[in-house]
């Protein structure tokens, strides 16, 4: 089945979410027709306000693809938090333990089930100073290259605008804008049916978040710097 039905669980996050985000921002939502009507596929967003994935959420609700987010696990232990997550079919990720490759299956099988599996390949709020997409984890890629199901790479802005990173108070006024680009596919045929050695997973990842810095750079009207941000570099060099 390609597409998930809208369940109790989903329904009831976006009658609690939608009023809100209607009424706090503006929207400017651009390539929603790049998001595939059929078929499991993944999406790499980039990742600046801790407000993304519920303004992502927002999108992609609207385009009648439901997204299924890998999580921080801790995400999952408030109560009625972790019981929307998980009614709504979110994947629990525990870093660096035997539990992170079981939410890299689940997410395998979602995508081979014809779902969408949404990744912030940052795998955190990104740490460049100017918030462009820093280097990404290899988590997307093993999973594309496994499914080679099409890696649609997405750009967002704004949500950074009404909660910077790390601020602890919003900024409501002026109104602000979420700005979404979606990109066409990602091309990974280059590397399909190589094996998935660390060299080929990091060149695969860094064509995919290559894709996502180039649409934010149209995105926010400027050009965007040289390569990827990479935090271990940078404060080896700091």
């Amino acid at each position: 089945m390609s597409r998930r039905r809208i369940g109790f669980w989903y329904r009831l996050a976006a009658a609690i979410a939608k009023p809100p985000l209607i009424v706090l921002f503006k929207r400017d939502w651009r390539g929603m027709e790049n998001i595939p009507a059929e078929g499991g596929f993944l999406t790499a967003v980039n990742h600046n306000s801790y407000l993304d994935p519920l303004l992502y959420a927002h999108f992609q609700y609207n385009t009648g693809r439901l997204p299924r987010f890998l999580a921080k696990a801790s995400l999952f232990k408030p109560f009625f938090v972790g019981a929307v997550m998980r009614g709504t079919g979110q994947i629990p990720v525990i870093r660096a333990s035997a539990d992170a490759a079981a939410a890299y299956r689940a997410a395998v099988e979602a995508v081979q089930r014809g779902e969408c599996v949404a990744f912030y390949p940052e795998g955190t709020l990104t740490r460049d100073p100017d918030l462009w997409p820093m280097v990404g984890k290899t988590g997307i890629a093993r999973v594309a290259l496994l499914t080679k199901a099409p890696v649609i790479p997405v750009a967002q802005w704004g949500a950074n605008e009404f909660l910077p990173p790390y601020a602890k108070k919003p900024s409501l006024l002026p109104r602000k804008t979420h700005r979404v680009l979606v990109g066409e596919p990602v091309d990974l045929s280059p590397w399909y049916g190589k094996d998935p050695t660390a060299e080929v997973l990091r060149q695969v990842t860094e064509a995919i978040m290559g894709d996502v810095k180039q649409l934010l750079s149209e995105l926010r009207g400027e050009p965007a710097p040289d390569g990827l941000y990479d935090p271990r570099t940078a404060k080896g060099a700091a």
